[in-house]
């Protein structure tokens, strides 16, 4: 099989028409934003994976989210955002919400086993008589009532977190996007004038 000669490659590229190149072009760029697309969205992915593994560690949690804030928020086909057409729920601190449940838990009951404490203490000194504190079972009652540890509500919502990515950025995906319309209407206008031309010619 004898090699391509020089002048023969130059002769075909000559004779090649523009709309080919164009052609090309628009195949070459659609593959690369193709490809870049993907890769920005497999990032993501990974990104969300340390923040998901720091919040199970519970370590790192404010870097791993700063991270992927500012990813998402400069890469195309990176959204992470709630709604119904959403491809991904927004990311949600779980082991984090469920850390500050069991110690907010943890401390209403330390605080209520004060408040008892200090409630027989006060009852005691009120009623210093009789058996077993059997009369001092109301002021008892009364005083835990009066000062009951407040069990204040954790938002859910605050550790849930929407992030969303741009239509366009200027990365390898957005330029590639770019330049592949730009070829493709560059081709279909060569290949019209091309159309045009031989049809002039006949």
């Amino acid at each position: 099989m004898t090699k391509a000669s020089p002048q023969h490659l130059w002769k075909t590229s000559r004779t090649t028409q523009p709309w080919a190149y164009a052609l090309a072009l628009f195949v070459l760029f659609a593959g690369l934003s193709v490809y870049s697309l993907r890769s920005n969205n497999l990032h993501m992915a990974t990104l969300r994976d340390k923040v998901y593994a720091a919040d199970k560690a519970g370590t790192g949690i404010d870097e791993a989210l700063q991270n992927l804030r500012d990813y998402v928020g400069h890469h195309m086909n990176t959204n992470l955002s709630s709604g119904e057409n959403a491809v991904y729920p927004p990311i949600q601190l779980k082991y984090t919400y469920d850390r500050l449940i069991n110690a907010k838990a943890s401390g209403s009951n330390d605080a209520n086993a004060r408040i008892y404490t200090d409630a027989q203490k006060y009852c005691e000194a009120k009623i210093p008589t009789g058996f077993s504190g059997r009369y001092r079972i109301s002021c008892i009652q009364s005083y835990v009532a009066s000062h009951h540890a407040s069990s204040d509500y954790i938002n859910s919502d605050l550790y849930k977190f929407d992030f969303y990515s741009p239509r366009w950025s200027p990365d390898v995906a957005g330029w590639s996007l770019v330049l592949a319309v730009l070829s493709f209407f560059a081709f279909v206008g060569l290949l019209i004038v091309a159309l045009v031309r031989r049809r002039q010619a006949r």
